[in-house]
């Protein structure tokens, strides 16, 4: 399992590089911004890229209207326009021009000086230019910090604190999967739970089936598929309360209901999970 853990983490710590991606000096960064219509009531999708000599990054997302100070939706036409993101890590200036939603320009971002020896006094160091960006961007405060080191989690540095903000970490997720039952206490993984699907209702579910799963189990399953629907009917096929290791081999070997229920109906003798698993290994359908 612990190559497993390995690949999983590195799945979520290189979605989590997107965010912190080589980008000019924070001093001398500037951009582009493009905004437009979001499904959401009082959001909009805004998008930002950055570039320099040898790479370009962007982040898009929806973002509150009321975020975007001063910018002007309403007037019709093609337009002019001037806002501004105030951040507690620094200030985002843009200007362009707005038409029936839709827009596009530039933008400056000017850190703000006291930001990074506030959240080294918190314990959370390492902030150079491109870091403190991207904590304006995702809205990495000093009280957020706080409140996640009073978690007292393993493993939170400022680049999982980043993460926690990019995949909506929050105290009140942790506190739903600790009354679930799992420990809940690595940073790694509470990344990893978001990026996988990892929810407390799934996890009460499958408990609920009869299935005492560990952290990286849980993953897993999340991972391959592996179901409370799938567990129920593999459950219903009669052939014993199966582990979680002999279901994540079934997904993994492409193991179905229909298979199961076409393999009892030939008649097959002393059949088990793990003999399906070795019949679809051999190929035989």
């Amino acid at each position: 399992m612990s190559t497993f853990k390995s690949a999983v983490l590195g799945t979520a710590l290189s979605l989590l590089a997107l965010g912190l991606a080589p980008a000019l000096a924070a001093e001398q960064m500037r951009g582009h911004w493009t905004i437009a219509p979001s499904k959401q009531a009082g959001m909009v999708k805004f998008g930002i890229t950055y570039r320099d000599e040898d790479s370009q990054s962007q982040h898009d997302s929806d973002w509150p209207v009321k975020s975007l100070q001063g910018i002007d939706l309403t007037t019709p036409g093609k337009h002019d326009v001037q806002f501004a993101v105030l951040r507690e890590a620094g200030r985002l200036d843009g200007e362009g021009f707005v038409n029936a939603g839709e827009g596009a320009g530039i933008f400056r971002f000017t850190p703000d000086a006291n930001f990074v020896a506030a959240m080294q006094k918190l314990g959370f160091d390492g902030i150079d230019a491109d870091r403190q960006f991207a904590m304006a961007i995702h809205d990495v405060t000093t009280e957020f910090a706080r409140t996640m080191k009073a978690e007292k989690l393993d493993g939170l540095d400022t680049d999982k604190l980043i993460a926690f903000r990019i995949f909506d970490v929050t105290p009140a997720f942790i506190d739903e999967l600790r009354a679930a039952g799992l420990p809940a206490t690595e940073a790694d993984k509470l990344i990893a739970f978001r990026v996988h699907g990892v929810t407390p209702v799934v996890v009460r579910d499958l408990a609920n089936l009869g299935l005492d799963l560990d952290e990286d189990q849980l993953i897993a399953f999340r991972v391959h598929e592996v179901t409370p629907e799938y567990v129920a009917k593999v459950k219903a096929a009669g052939l014993g309360q199966p582990d979680a290791d002999q279901l994540i081999a079934m997904r993994v070997h492409g193991i179905t209901p229909d298979y199961i229920a076409k393999m009892k109906a030939r008649g097959l003798k002393n059949l088990t999970l793990d003999r399906l698993v070795d019949l679809k290994v051999h190929g035989i359908d």
